[in-house]
């Protein structure tokens, strides 16, 4: 989310600065990747079923995803408007 941010992703837009208290950084997680991003936690699970209108079961918050060797290549989609 950070990277996004600093870069100037549209859609990306990280209120909370990755406290996941916002859910302005939510994105769609390439399918191929969910096995490697995981599911979310317990609070981002949370703040997904309160702050989301499009919730899919491949929702992340962006914050929330570290990002690793693994997931080179992972490609995500940012939903038409964030919370």
């Amino acid at each position: 989310m950070a990277a996004a941010v600093r870069n100037g992703v549209p859609g990306i837009i990280g209120e909370c600065g990755g406290n996941t208290s916002c859910a302005t950084c939510h994105v769609y997680v390439g399918e191929d990747f969910m096995p490697l991003v995981g599911p979310p936690g317990d609070l981002e699970d949370d703040m997904l079923d309160l702050a989301v209108s499009d919730r899919r079961p491949t929702s992340r918050l962006s914050c929330q995803i570290s990002v690793t060797e693994a997931l080179d290549g992972l490609v995500v989609e940012t939903p038409k408007e964030q919370p």
